[in-house]
């Protein structure tokens, strides 16, 4: 009997030993990490946050490289392009679901050729208004605009951006008409709204909260569906027009093709990074809320969210083309 148990035994290490050399361990070289947007910002915490991570749990470099431009296109395009084997990894933010429709020419397909490995974080976006506005929360900015038609502007940082594109679902959702004032990132519109330029900032809440504590922006609402727990003073829309939220998305991709074992690898490495308490801590202070969940269902939201933004675009007219 023992005989017998010992050659079962030795049967089965045989059959193993080459389904073990099958699966090697990843990464064994240096990851990418790819920013589709300038340096700084929630993004950019991020990213870094997530390199010091992975690289304690891959014992390999992971370089975080800059790609921004056309609305986080061309960082974007370049993960689509990288080799399907998990060593290039793309960080997305709420555009990457508004430019399958707002962009003619994308030159890539967001569902055909990128595979979504996990919803990382959603952070809360505030509309502000200038001090001289008279409207001081968002029932009574409805009412301006419904008196005074076309004639309140609202800045955001940029055409096609998630906060240009609340903008326009705050429009589509209460019925009044607001104009668009675009702005190449939102340093300069901050200085507009204090000085009553331009009425309204539509813009991360992480980022206007200074100006508001400051006094030189009054919030008129946060918009995700909650208020936030960084400013719980603050109301959200959806306490004056029911339905309404809207958050920024921070997610990670690869591009498709990427075998499914290594994108599983990769998504629970990044949860394990996300669940780290000095990542926790230092999100939690930025305003950005963990939202780790599955490749499938990070993919099943990036379609029906680029469903969702569809008809906002479509109601707007928007274009980036």
């Amino acid at each position: 009997m023992q005989r017998r148990t010992l050659l079962l035994a030795a049967i089965l290490s045989s059959l193993a030993a080459p389904l073990a050399a099958q699966i090697p361990a990843f990464p064994t070289k240096p990851v990418t990490l790819v920013v589709p947007n300038a340096p700084g910002g929630a993004i950019d915490i991020l990213a870094r946050l997530l390199e010091q991570q992975l690289h304690d749990i891959w014992k390999q470099p992971v370089l975080v490289v800059y790609k921004a431009g056309a609305g986080t296109v061309i960082g974007t395009d370049f993960v689509a392009k990288a080799p399907a084997d998990g060593l290039t990894i793309g960080l997305v933010v709420t555009s990457h679901v508004i430019n399958p429709s707002l962009r003619k020419n994308m030159p890539f397909d967001t569902l055909k050729d990128l595979s979504g490995v996990m919803l990382l974080a959603t952070s809360p976006i505030v509309i502000s208004a200038s001090p001289a506005l008279p409207a001081n929360n968002l029932r009574e900015l409805i009412a301006l605009a419904k008196a005074q038609p076309g004639k309140l502007t609202y800045a955001s940082p940029g055409s096609g951006s998630s906060m240009h594109m609340s903008g326009e679902l705050l429009k589509s959702m209460t019925g009044i008409d607001m104009l668009h004032a675009p702005y190449k990132g939102s340093g300069g519109a901050y200085p507009d709204v204090f000085t009553g330029r331009v009425d309204l900032l539509i813009d991360p809440l992480f980022s206007s909260l200074p100006h508001i504590k400051a006094g030189k922006m009054k919030p008129i609402a946060v918009l995700s569906p909650k208020r936030s727990p960084i400013a719980p003073d603050i109301a959200a829309a959806a306490e004056t027009v029911p339905g309404f939220a809207v958050e920024s998305m921070f997610g990670a991709i690869v591009a498709s093709g990427t075998p499914r074992d290594i994108v599983k690898k990769l998504n629970a490495d990044l949860a394990r990074a996300i669940k780290s308490p000095e990542v926790q801590a230092r999100m939690a202070a930025i305003g950005l809320t963990p939202a780790t969940d599955s490749p499938e269902a990070f993919d099943a939201f990036i379609r029906t969210e680029i469903d969702r933004w569809a008809k906002v675009v479509k109601a707007s007219g928007a274009t980036a083309d």
